[in-house]
């Protein structure tokens, strides 16, 4: 009986210690629970370039048409450029009728509208690709992203790191007592969100410098088009930063 006495004193003891010197580092019945930090950085290496398509005319086939040959027009660029076709998504391309009093009636105009992304492994042709895709007052530039190609890479790495740290921790907390680190009993890891993505919309880039249209669609369902025709000067395409992945690990090793 008294041994276990000790036992449950001595545990409440190096618990108060270890809380009071590391609030990191927990020790209950035999176990230690340890948590800690883990970040991984690297450059980003894929760019997301995002492209709406819209058109508008009083006849179908005519707006359908303008808006298909713009998509095809960003298609024919990425393939210039040397862009696989995996690294290019073209959605479909969506009609909506607008009307003037009576629904019964033909539609008084038509509006076309579609999207397209591309992704860009080599970012020296993300400047020209943009230069040569607007313009035509039917595609517009929508955003730009930086990030990693291979996300769960990096944050294997900073789980890695986390745990690393861990072990160390517990290691040197065990040290001083002439025990070690033995199994271990229980993980729990979060990994957070990725920090350092880098995103540029179209408020900060218009389109590249060019004169602009855009179609104002009213309360009551009428589209109407507003005309810039001031060129905007270009602005510069922003550069990548790092991108830093984090996790927390808390770690349960069983004392040898």
């Amino acid at each position: 009986m008294k041994r276990i006495v000790w036992a449950l004193v001595l545990v409440c003891l190096f618990g108060g210690i270890a809380r009071a010197q590391n609030p990191d580092i927990k020790f209950i019945a035999e176990t230690l629970v340890v948590q800690a930090d883990g970040t991984y950085k690297a450059d980003p290496d894929l760019a997301t370039l995002t492209f709406d398509i819209s058109s508008q005319d009083k006849e179908l086939r005519t707006t359908y048409d303008r808006a298909s040959q713009a998509m095809q027009k960003i298609v024919a660029l990425a393939d210039k450029n040397g862009l696989p076709k995996s690294d290019v998504a073209n959605g479909v391309l969506t009609v909506r009728p607008y009307y003037e009093g009576d629904r019964k009636k033909k539609a008084k105009s038509y509006l076309v509208q579609g999207q397209i992304t591309l992704k860009i492994r080599d970012f020296s042709k993300i400047g020209p690709i943009l230069e040569a895709s607007v313009g035509d007052g039917i595609t517009d530039f929508r955003s730009l992203t930086y990030s990693l190609a291979d996300e769960e890479a990096a944050k294997q790495k900073a789980v890695g790191e986390a745990m690393k740290r861990a072990v160390g921790r517990a290691s040197a907390a065990l040290e001083q007592k002439g025990q070690k680190v033995g199994a271990l009993r229980f993980a729990n890891l979060d990994v957070k969100q990725l920090a350092g993505v880098a995103e540029m919309g179209v408020y900060g880039y218009s389109t590249y410098g060019r004169a602009t249209e855009s179609i104002v669609v009213s309360a009551l369902g009428e589209a109407t088009s507003r005309s810039n025709n001031k060129a905007l000067p270009p602005q510069p395409i922003p550069q990548p930063e790092k991108i830093t992945v984090s996790a927390t690990v808390q770690c349960a090793f069983q004392i040898q």
